[in-house]
């Protein structure tokens, strides 16, 4: 298994940490038995059932979504058959506490728990520090048994993985406490029933995006910490989350601009408090990002390509980590769309954001050439998103989502009064964003070819989800150009890109045809993404299910995050008739859409007070077209035509920003 933060190794060798799992059984029950296995999303527990003609054993584990610590196993027997004997089976672990990447020694028994402790072998770069790891579980025993009086039993053990031995203590107490009072797994299953009330997404006539929907929500919700503990040390969510990524293997664990791009829209649109734990992980590693920067001879800050614990660049190919600078306006555009979606000023003062989103603007005053013969700043010898050409010059996405990033950090330095430095004006408004004015398209970067292939979404993500206004010839334009020419063998999340921007304009079922194609990287039984649509490339790939989950949250609603309101622009294909999405979360306030053929259906949802609400506003819908203007009540549903509009704050209020 393995811990969110926890690497071993250098550069070029850095890698999450195998760490040994006491909780690897397996059930020996003396008889022929069938096997089956079950994935419960409702409540997080993964079954395996053994079933003979007189026993039915399930082992059942669960990552406790209360306590991320703490994980869980349980054994369940049940009698087929009446009988006074008693029934023994054989619980045979794996389980030695050793790994290749920790050395560990026992420690002293905690409260019966076996308990080892050790440090990771290698740090990330010289003199920097190991990371700890202690284990702490209740024994297996080798058998359990069930008495001749009793048609079934349970028994439960438990295991903690910490970085502190006083975390891992107050951990192991709790889940004993739990255990004693029955609560182990309800409180689980309570915490998860949470998570679900407070968002869902629903849609009718398809069973296939159904299931893709809840498996797609589930596994990105399981990557992320408790909604209780975001103030713990969260390490960021790799494209495969935090079943894989040991030595070699799926990017060895680390953290890519798939986590802002692709899994964190989402999330932010539901859940601030798990979108401002992924931001205050960027914040954690600024001294890092610092480093890279003065490295390659730039100021500010230059986060990596692939991030481990520190904020150094980790990626074993340095040209990635010299040239795909990209990632720096991805950060930047994440930290935009929480202020937007929040108002969440904390973030940035206290929260340090503001120290990201200058230091993000410094470095591009320093990466920048400017060019006098054409009046204009360039971007050269980098890697668009399109990772089949490299030391290109003005990638048209890079060059995009830098001005965007520039123009953030002005914005920020408005809001909280902070001297505007005037390079980043000038760069912001002279930065060139490649465009063809005789075929009206966007070159991918300078001296592009039109027809030459490229690997993925790239160019027809200006418009979302980096929001460059274009008229609608040119975003088909750009649509029709690199659609033929993309990869049909790319990876999984390129084509809910382009299905968004054909929602754009209006072309439904050219988007959920793509939307469907998005279905072949989906592995059955358990809906897990592959990479690749054969298969390959990492496993359990929540990149792909981020951008799955974008084209019908921002794609079918068209919503759009802007600074003074949330935007949408609902449209169904032919396939859909109705479509539910519960929990959208916007300036504290939680709000059910109901998307049908010919209206819309919203319900602003009573607020329960408690210490951990954010501070809400009162809202309104204005409709674009006719400027009818509907207030939103608490408890009260409001239906009006399926057309354009916004939510905002209403005229009667005053401003929800903190000054």
């Amino acid at each position: 298994m393995h811990m969110g933060g926890v690497y071993n190794g250098q550069v070029g060798r850095c890698h999450r940490a195998d760490i040994p799992c006491p909780l690897a059984v397996e059930v020996e029950v003396g008889e022929a038995a069938q096997h089956s296995y079950s994935l419960d999303t409702h409540t997080g527990v993964f079954t395996h059932t053994l079933s003979s003609a007189s026993l039915s054993v399930s082992l059942c584990w669960y990552s406790h979504r209360h306590y991320s610590n703490m994980m869980v196993m349980e054994v369940l027997l049940v009698r087929q058959v009446t009988s006074q004997e008693p029934v023994t089976v054989q619980l045979v672990s794996s389980f030695t506490p050793q790994s290749k990447d920790i050395d560990f020694e026992p420690g002293p028994d905690y409260r019966g728990g076996r308990h080892i402790q050790g440090q990771t072998k290698t740090a990330e770069f010289p003199g920097a520090s190991c990371p700890v790891v202690h284990l702490i579980w209740t024994p297996i025993p080798t058998t359990v048994t069930l008495l001749p009086e009793q048609s079934q039993s349970r028994w439960g053990f438990i295991l903690v993985a910490a970085t502190s031995l006083d975390v891992g203590e107050a951990c192991f107490d709790e889940g004993l406490n739990l255990m004693a009072t029955g609560d182990l797994r309800p409180s689980h299953e309570v915490a998860w029933r949470e998570l679900w009330l407070k968002s869902k997404i629903e849609v009718s006539e398809s069973e296939s995006l159904s299931r893709a929907l809840i498996g797609c929500t589930f596994y990105l919700l399981s990557a992320f910490p408790s909604i209780h503990e975001t103030s713990s040390v969260f390490g960021g969510v790799s494209p495969g989350g935090l079943s894989n990524g040991g030595d070699g293997q799926d990017y060895w664990g680390h953290v890519f601009w798939d986590q802002e791009i692709w899994m964190y829209p989402c999330i932010a649109l539901f859940y601030p408090e798990l979108a401002r734990a992924a931001l205050e992980y960027r914040v954690r590693t600024i001294d890092g990002a610092k480093y890279n920067a003065q490295i390659q001879g730039y100021k500010g800050l230059k986060f990596p390509w692939e991030s481990a614990a520190s904020g150094r660049e980790m990626c074993p190919e340095p040209i990635y980590g010299q040239q795909e600078i990209h990632i720096n306006g991805d950060i930047s555009l994440a930290f935009q769309l929480y202020l937007y979606l929040t108002q969440d000023l904390s973030m940035f003062s206290t929260g340090r954001g503001s120290e990201v989103v200058y230091g993000l603007a410094d470095y591009w005053v320093s990466r920048v050439t400017w060019k006098p013969d054409q009046q204009q700043y360039h971007l050269l010898g980098v890697m668009p998103p399109d990772e089949y050409h490299y030391n290109v010059n003005n990638s048209v996405y890079t060059n995009t989502v830098a001005k965007h990033s520039l123009q953030f950090a002005l914005e920020l330095a408005a809001l909280l009064q902070h001297p505007e430095p005037k390079e980043w004006r000038e760069v912001a408004e002279k930065l060139k964003i490649p465009f063809d004015p005789e075929a009206q398209y966007h070159p991918e970067y300078d001296d592009y070819i039109r027809g030459h292939p490229v690997k993925q979404a790239d160019a027809v993500m200006l418009a979302y989800p980096l929001g460059m206004l274009m008229s609608p010839e040119v975003r088909r334009n750009d649509l029709e150009l690199y659609e033929p020419v993309t990869d049909p063998y790319g990876p999984a999340m390129t084509w809910s890109m382009f299905a968004i921007g054909w929602l754009e304009i209006g072309e439904a079922e050219k988007a959920h045809r793509l939307v469907e194609r998005c279905f072949k990287s989906i592995q059955g039984p358990f809906q897990v993404w592959s990479e690749y649509s054969d298969g390959s490339g990492a496993v359990n790939f929540l990149t792909g299910m981020g951008g799955f989950l974008q084209a019908v949250l921002f794609g079918f609603t068209g919503f759009r995050a802007q600074e003074e309101h949330l935007a949408f622009s609902p449209l169904l294909p032919n396939g859909i008739s109705e479509l539910c999405i519960r929990g959208v979360s916007y300036l504290g306030c939680k709000m059910d859409w109901l998307l049908r053929r010919e209206d819309v259906c919203v319900i602003l949802r009573k607020q329960v007070p408690s210490a951990g609400n954010a501070k809400s506003c009162d809202l309104q819908i204005i409709l674009k077209a006719s400027g009818t203007k509907i207030p939103l009540t608490p408890g009260q549903p409001v239906t009006f035509p399926r057309e354009p509009g916004y939510v905002c704050k209403t005229s009667q209020v005053a401003s929800c920003w903190p000054f």
